[in-house]
């Protein structure tokens, strides 16, 4: 039933006004209840007369209020809409909601969620059939299913279920399930799209007009691809190029740079014009930000389109350089290596000590034999750590192999007196050129010159193992190259100069790409062939890094592109020893816009709703006036002159605080760790997988049992019922208030614990986190600080520790100076910079969530036991400070 721009889902509920007379009526003839007034009896029977007064009747005042409140229940009941969408040709029919729930559709989800749900209102208000149709492939990698014909009530929970998948949606096997629906019914349908064409686009709409109700498509903003730099961060500059659908208007984008913490470390803004479908953005991360640099994303949008992770293929190694300079510099073999490497890496040259003190990611030696002693010793130990040896021969090489000399150790293979060169004992008649490399290298996908050419060579002794570890080849299948694994590293011997002295190689682009190859071996980098890389962490519809599914599988390490999928999603794959990210946008074919064909409708998710329920502000006006008719009742009877009334009425009005009483009665019967929250998402999540992962080791290597970890909110939350308060520093943070200041000194005062964690160890150059900290701190009476050292209760309260790493290591731990006076000389501060949370968390499936740098498994073990001596210092306090004296008890002993 319509009245003009309203209509009523339930008109019948209007003859309920037909009882307003009657009501008016009534409410007019009874009376108001008789006021109490206390006096003596006695004075009853002074100036007694026989007069009957009448009983008072309603005020009119009151009548009008109860008879509104009961038209508000009405008009309520009736179930009023203002605007109302007209009521379709194919009310009745089943409405197919068809929805693209695939990358595209991350960016204004929200929206969609509730274009959703106002179809489905009005669906249930028809009393009509739906059936959900997703398009995108789900998570467990079967192929999207359409939903059976359910209730529109049913239906909401199936479209609350959808979310957002990091990969393209399978349109053509939609189509392929719409055309295998019974035609029994005719049924409208609605296609929330994505916007963007997958190729069948066409074949869905065509598919879904089949059904005969008509095919509503409805468009909203389409995510904004984020596409890769190149590999490497080159003069400490990322260019980033940004891609979006054509014609979707002007708009600024900003791209940012961010650690594994989630912090910032640059952010770079630019503008797409109206037509624009490309920009390009510059982040700068001078020095070791780029390293830092684990993920790009655009900011404020969500999606794994709009997400990069960074591997080590766009980290800046340090290389050392060591070999003889020449007189002339285009005559010294690491001038060649040198400008190669410059746009890419961070290059020193010294002597091999002097190298070796730095610590390099690859080591490159031209025409130079390792030296016996202690140096030669240090360069394999370094190698054997992780570390790349490129050699380059040369004559100096070559003299050494002749005379049947002790093999060098570090060569991957065996080399012949002598050598091979134009002209020589051993000669060519022509110079030779390189053969294609093989897929199972690192150099595998290098395009190959045709005018490098080689005239000089040091040769191979012929092995078992020869071919296996050879990566390039002469054409006359001679190795060029040769690599091997030597513990966790590498030793790679290219066979020829450095210079252009013995070819002609140096001075083409494939040396840059070779070296390059060959680089990206160190601190991670894997060679095709070694092996499958299990998914690690993997990117959710959002962006969101999160455990891999059960249908996750590894990724190939064969060299050859993979789409991401259910099988492979967008993440991290690998362990520590090496990871590969495998990001979406790349894999994505150029964007065009989906376009609907003739006979379909277009309407845009950005177009308002007018429709308007008007039930809820009914209901709450009636709420209103039946709160005010309880108080005018009271009124006239008089019970708001007693303090008894009116503290009632006061206290009806206090917020319900159960929330934090259930809380603290949580914290107070089961022993937790606490956590403070700084208001950054990242850095919150990273604190409660910690405290989570560190808890559940305690209750696994001891007999304490922890309940799982809550969040404080400093100015609101007690903290008095938690043994340890783990606090994340952030330069973001705001003070705590006078309020909470109070209750964090209360609660060092009874042996409460607070670890200050500033996490600036993973920056040691970076921005020093005492300003932050005195900022924070202000109000706080914290004891004075001295370095834990090794005699600290702390380094022995359950294992014996003589280190306190967590993700970072470096830098100390600061406690209380001296002996703690009270609370079982229980330091009541521990401060530190080494990212404990980082190191302990992990997630459901015991999978550490960040790399712990750079001792890897053994500093994330050392940092768990450092945690466990954290919990028992805080529970037990300094039960087990004899053992700082054990060494002088025994000595007594001994007398």
């Amino acid at each position: 039933m319509s009245i003009g721009p309203l209509a009523l889902a339930e008109p019948w509920a209007l003859t309920a006004t037909l009882a307003l007379p009657a009501l008016w009526l009534l409410l007019r003839v009874a009376p108001p209840s008789p006021r109490r007034v206390g006096f003596p009896a006695l004075r009853l029977l002074l100036g007694l007369d026989g007069h009957e007064d009448s009983a008072a009747r309603t005020p009119w005042w009151v009548l009008v209020l109860r008879l509104a409140l009961a038209t508000l229940v009405i008009a309520a009941a009736a179930g009023p809409v203002l605007h109302p969408v007209p009521v379709s040709a194919s009310a009745g029919q089943p409405l197919v909601l068809v929805v693209d729930d695939s990358w595209a559709a991350a960016r204004d989800w929200n929206a969609r969620r509730a274009f959703l749900d106002a179809r489905l209102a009005r669906a249930e208000r028809e009393g009509r059939a739906v059936m959900v149709v997703p398009t995108t492939p789900p998570a467990d990698g079967g192929p999207p299913v359409p939903s059976q014909l359910m209730p529109a009530a049913q239906a909401r929970s199936a479209v609350a279920a959808l979310t957002p998948k990091p990969w393209p949606p399978d349109r053509a096997t939609v189509a392929a399930h719409i055309r295998a629906l019974p035609r029994d019914r005719v049924a409208e349908v609605v296609w929330l799209a994505d916007g963007v064409d997958d190729g069948h686009g066409t074949e869905l709409a065509q598919a879904l007009q089949t059904l005969g109700g008509g095919v509503e498509m409805v468009l909203g903003r389409s995510g904004r691809l984020l596409l890769p730099p190149a590999e490497t961060i080159a003069h400490d500059r990322l260019e980033i190029r940004v891609q979006r659908l054509e014609g979707d208007g002007a708009e600024a984008v900003a791209v940012r740079a961010l650690d594994g913490s989630g912090r910032v470390l640059a952010r770079a803004e630019g503008n797409l014009g109206a037509t624009a479908r490309e920009t390009t953005l510059t982040l700068v991360l001078p020095g070791d930000l780029g390293n830092r640099a684990a993920r790009l994303s655009i900011e404020d949008e969500d999606g794994a389109q709009s997400t990069l992770l960074l591997d080590e293929r766009w980290r800046r190694r340090l290389v050392g350089l060591a070999g003889e300079d020449a007189a002339a510099p285009l005559l010294s073999a690491l001038t060649y290596v040198e400008r190669a490497l410059a746009p890419g890496a961070e290059l020193r040259r010294g002597t091999l000590a002097q190298l070796l003190d730095g610590a390099p990611a690859a080591m490159v030696l031209a025409d130079m034999p390792v030296p016996s002693g202690t140096t030669g010793q240090r360069l394999g130990q370094w190698v054997d750590q992780g570390g790349v040896l490129i050699r380059f021969a040369g004559p100096m090489l070559a003299q050494a192999a002749i005379g049947g000399a002790v093999p060098d150790p570090l060569l991957p293979v065996r080399l012949r007196g002598g050598g091979r060169s134009l002209g020589g004992a051993m000669s060519w008649t022509t110079p030779q050129s390189l053969a294609a490399f093989t897929e199972n290298t690192p150099f595998a996908g290098l395009a190959l010159p045709a005018d490098v050419t080689v005239t000089a060579q040091v040769l191979a002794e012929p092995s078992l193992d020869l071919a296996e570890r050879t990566w390039a080849r002469l054409a006359d299948g001679t190795p060029l190259v040769t690599g091997a694994r030597h513990g966790k590293g590498w030793t790679v011997l290219v066979h020829t100069t450095a210079n252009a002295s013995w070819s002609n190689l140096a001075l083409s682009g494939l040396f840059v790409d070779m070296l390059k190859r060959l680089v990206e071996l160190s601190d991670g980098g894997t060679v095709p062939g070694e092996g499958p890389l299990p998914p690690t962490l993997v990117l959710d519809g959002f962006g969101r890094l999160v455990a891999p599914g059960a249908a996750a599988t590894a990724l190939p390490n064969d060299g050859v592109t993979v789409a991401p999928g259910p099988r492979h999603p967008p993440g991290l794959y690998g362990d520590d020893g090496g990871r590969r990210a495998l990001n979406l946008a790349p894999s994505l074919p150029p964007l065009a816009a989906l376009t609907p064909p003739a006979g379909v409708a277009l309407g845009h998710l950005g177009t308002p709703e007018r429709e308007r329920d008007l039930r809820p502000p009914l209901l709450a006006a009636a709420l209103a006036l039946l709160a005010l008719d309880l108080l005018l009742a009271l009124g006239l009877r008089g019970a708001l002159r007693s303090g008894t009334a009116v503290a009632a009425i006061l206290l009806s009005t206090i917020p319900d605080s159960r929330a934090a009483d259930v809380a603290a009665l949580e914290a107070a019967l089961e022993t937790r760790l606490a956590y403070v929250r700084t208001g950054d998402a990242a850095i919150d999540a990273k604190s409660a997988a910690g405290l989570a992962a560190l808890s559940r080791v305690v209750g696994e290597r001891s007999t304490a049992s922890l309940g799982p970890p809550m969040a404080v909110d400093l100015e609101r939350d007690p903290v008095l019922f938690f043994p340890l308060l783990y606090w994340p520093v952030t330069p973001s943070q705001t003070p705590p208030g006078p309020q909470a200041v109070e209750r964090l000194n209360a609660y060092m005062r009874t042996g409460g614990m607070i670890v200050f964690d500033t996490a600036d160890q993973a920056d040691p150059a970076g921005p020093m986190p005492q300003a932050t900290l005195r900022r924070l701190t202000a109000g706080l009476v914290l004891p004075p600080l001295a370095p834990v050292d090794e005699e600290h209760v702390l380094t022995r309260s359950f294992y014996l520790l003589k280190d306190t790493p967590g993700r970072f290591v470096g830098g100390n731990v600061w406690v209380a100076d001296g002996e703690v006076q009270g609370n079982d000389g229980v330091s009541p501060v521990v401060m530190g910079g080494n990212d404990w949370a980082g190191a302990w968390a992990a997630d459901s499936g015991g999978r550490p969530l960040y790399a712990a740098v750079p001792g890897g498994e053994r500093q994330r073990e050392l940092a768990y036991r450092f945690g466990v001596n954290l919990v028992m210092y805080a529970l037990t306090g300094n039960y087990k400070a004899d053992q700082v004296h054990v060494p002088a008890i025994m000595e007594r002993l001994g007398r």
